[in-house]
């Protein structure tokens, strides 16, 4: 078969062979999740990749960088406890950063290394900003979305600090982590990670009517400004937002969203030209690029830099367009 053929065997329109066989040769963190997502393969298969993540590639060498107290760095933000650095750039190493990359990464929380892990972290992990204990949160609602994230997948228990959240939301429909110093108008950045942490914790439970209408509310707020626009003058609010990362850390971009939107099933007209971004960024061998890496230390380097071929944003962007493209 011409391996940029389409693949009868392939479960979406939007991928070549040859695209498929790239993706694969990677982490059981990609592998598993291209398999799921992008082929018809079956939920065994599916299954057999995915608990490689915990004793192979990038989920072993994360698990084994912890501390012998279950945490990353001795801290939650920041190494050490410490505070946020001076100058330079935010470090990624600590404990918040490290269990995202492992939810990034699909590490089964069903298994005994992902639920003692997550005990772990519960008793011994505690906020720079008030020392309250990890799954307790803090004062910041881009840290506490991303908090109750982890909390729904991994198991712990997040109920006060989604109330928390919910009490949180500004009257344009999302939320802002400047509120404590009277910020009243909410940012793209907060609001997203809010948004992921509420849907996945109403996965988790079945949320409630008060949680669905506050997610609503963070959607009608993105979707008011086609994921990139001021609502003020229709320009490009950042520019960066338009390149895209993997990991995304606290920061937003277009795909982040639209891997949102695509994991809620929220298809609405004004994501539009968000799409046609992802389309046009495709580039003529069926890739994506990395385009905007958040510096700061890392305990895995996970592509090549910016400017290559990512197969990050490759599954990511393919997965998007594949929903989107798809009848509902």
């Amino acid at each position: 078969m011409d391996e940029n053929a389409l693949d009868p065997g392939i479960g979406t329109p939007h991928v070549t062979t040859a695209q498929l066989d790239w993706m694969l040769d990677s982490d059981p963190a990609i592998r598993w999740q291209v398999l799921r997502d992008l082929t018809d393969a079956s939920a065994a298969e599916v299954a057999a990749e995915r608990a490689r993540v915990a004793t192979q590639g990038w989920g072993a060498r994360l698990l084994a960088a912890r501390d012998p107290d279950g945490q990353w760095m001795g801290g939650a933000c920041f190494p050490g406890r410490g505070e946020p650095p001076q100058a330079g750039h935010q470090p990624w190493t600590s404990t918040l950063p490290a269990m995202m990359e492992l939810y990034d990464f699909g590490l089964d929380p069903t298994t005994d290394t992902a639920r003692e892990m997550t005990a772990l972290v519960a008793s011994n992990c505690r906020w720079e900003y008030n020392d309250e204990p990890f799954f307790t949160g803090e004062v910041e609602p881009c840290i506490n979305g991303r908090t109750v994230t982890l909390g729904a997948y991994f198991g712990a228990d997040v109920d006060d600090l989604v109330a928390r959240l919910l009490t949180d939301r500004l009257d344009d429909g999302g939320w802002n982590c400047g509120t404590e110093d009277g910020s009243t108008v909410s940012s793209f950045a907060s609001t997203i990670n809010v948004l992921e942490g509420l849907l996945e914790y109403e996965r988790a439970t079945g949320g409630s009517e008060e949680l669905r209408a506050a997610r609503r509310g963070g959607e009608q707020y993105l979707l008011d400004r086609s994921l990139f626009r001021r609502r003020s003058t229709g320009s490009v609010a950042v520019e960066a937002w338009l390149e895209f990362s993997f990991p995304t850390r606290w920061q937003y971009d277009v795909l982040r969203a639209l891997e949102y939107f695509r994991v809620a099933d929220v298809r609405d007209p004004r994501l539009g030209e968000a799409i046609e971004l992802v389309r046009r960024k495709r580039q003529d061998d069926g890739t994506w690029l990395l385009e905007n890496t958040h510096p700061g230390a890392v305990h895995v380097e996970l592509e090549q830099g910016d400017g290559r071929p990512s197969r990050w944003n490759t599954l990511r962007a393919t997965r998007v367009l594949s929903w989107w493209d798809t009848p509902g």
